[in-house]
């Protein structure tokens, strides 16, 4: 009697979790101390550090200047830029350094430099989604995984696609974190100001843009690329053309050892 209680028991336990419960309760998490299991962790952890860092980026850069002309003002100039860093759109004020004259001209930081950035949080976005629904199927569905032959191939095509885009994003991204280091650079916004070609004012350079967080951007998407890159080999393992393969060397080993 006590056996079938206990069975009674334990499916009116399942039957009250929520369907979350329910389907936290059926994950294999000793699947993560696996390769493949491991490695889709590694890229859901490290694709929200890449689009995070680049993402969340911000800094300033400056100069001063300092009138000649009455009323002989001294004028800090702060440039505020982040991403998605199209800086012609980045406004600041210029002083005109004419003699009793106290208004200021507008002008932008120069370039445009969105494109890798967004490309960089793009891929970093869609490799996180791509990794937790990869994981969770994974984690879930096993059985399923290891049975079917399509979804491995699938899984392969797109783990190789995204080696390629991570290759190409974090690159042009690091192309395009050096053009924006050129661009905000405070000597360069010196030589962008007209009033600082003339003897009417004296300008000096501010602090240099503290670009930290930025090139651990970069370096989180190298990481990336890694990742990806690895995770082919243990993902072609679970494709048809891995078995294929062991099928053909067993073959030939055992007919290489019948002849002996």
């Amino acid at each position: 009697m006590s056996e079938p209680s206990t069975q009674t028991a334990a499916a009116r336990d399942q039957e009250s979790r929520s369907p979350a419960a329910q389907l936290l309760w059926g994950l294999r998490w000793g699947l993560l101390e696996e390769p493949l299991g491991f490695i889709k962790v590694l890229q859901w952890l490290f694709a929200i550090f890449a689009f995070g860092a680049c993402g969340s980026f911000s800094a300033e850069t400056g100069a001063t200047v300092k009138c000649s002309a009455e009323p002989k003002e001294t004028t800090a100039i702060t440039v505020q830029f982040g991403y998605p860093f199209r800086l012609y759109k980045v406004p600041f004020d210029m002083p005109d350094c004419i003699q009793g004259s106290t208004a200021k001209r507008v002008l932008h930081l120069m370039g445009d430099f969105s494109a890798p950035a967004e490309f960089f949080v793009t891929l970093g976005v869609f490799s996180f989604l791509y990794a937790m629904a990869a994981l969770a199927v994974y984690l879930r569905f096993h059985s399923f995984y290891k049975e079917n032959k399509k979804l491995p191939f699938v899984d392969f095509c797109v783990t190789v696609s995204f080696t390629f885009f991570w290759l190409v994003a974090f690159s042009a991204w690091g192309k395009g974190l050096s053009d924006v280091k050129g661009a905000t650079r405070p000597s360069n916004l010196i030589a962008a100001m007209s009033v600082c070609q003339h003897k009417t004012a004296i300008c000096n350079a501010g602090a240099t843009p503290s670009m930290g967080l930025a090139n651990i951007s970069v370096l989180f998407g190298f990481v990336n690329f890694i990742l990806w890159a690895g995770n082919c080999w243990f993902v072609f393992k679970e494709t048809p053309w891995h078995a294929q393969t062991t099928n053909k060397e067993s073959s030939a080993e055992q007919g290489a050892v019948d002849k002996q």
